[in-house]
């Protein structure tokens, strides 16, 4: 017969089994999609621990929903950061602090990522989230699940905010 302290503990390692199967099998896909909006692998991999550390802390790891969660998760703490960047910045330019100059190739990438950075920003978050998971690599299904809406009605939404996010970069 097991005593309860003895079962306990191995519950407690099943959950753990469990999280680091769901940690394993989307983490990779975690960090591409912070990163697609990051455009920093560093960052986006800072990201992913914030993610899955909510999740871990909210969520039993055998959840159905976690893939949709995190993927969704991801998308929404990285446009966050990059939200947060953009104050910081302002505050940093108001303040008269300068950034270090880099070499005009490197100089020259980083404000074309800025530019699509602060586009997204400007997006809807709706539209920005669809975006930053579709240019993730994730299916139509799977940005269905994590967007919370309709397989059927990916293609339009994205279509839409692919439009915007034209716009927005025109502006």
């Amino acid at each position: 017969m097991t005593l309860p302290a003895e079962r306990a503990r191995s519950g407690a390692a099943a959950l753990r089994g469990e999280f680091e199967r769901l940690f394993l099998a989307e983490y990779a896909r975690v960090v591409r999609i912070a990163y697609r909006v990051l455009g920093e692998r560093d960052a986006a991999e800072d990201v992913a621990q914030e993610v899955f550390l909510a999740f871990h802390r909210q969520h039993p790891a055998d959840a159905p929903f976690a893939p949709a969660w995190l993927h969704r998760a991801a998308a929404h703490t990285a446009l966050n950061d990059v939200r947060s960047r953009k104050r910081r910045d302002v505050r940093e330019a108001a303040a008269g602090v300068a950034a270090d100059p880099d070499p005009e190739a490197a100089a020259l990438e980083h404000e074309r990522a800025r530019e699509v950075r602060a586009a997204l920003a400007r997006l809807p978050e709706a539209s920005a989230e669809l975006l930053a998971l579709r240019y993730s690599g994730l299916s139509y299904a799977e940005v269905a699940a994590a967007s919370g809406v309709k397989a059927d009605q990916v293609g339009t939404r994205l279509r839409r905010a692919q439009d915007a996010f034209r716009r927005e970069m025109i502006r």
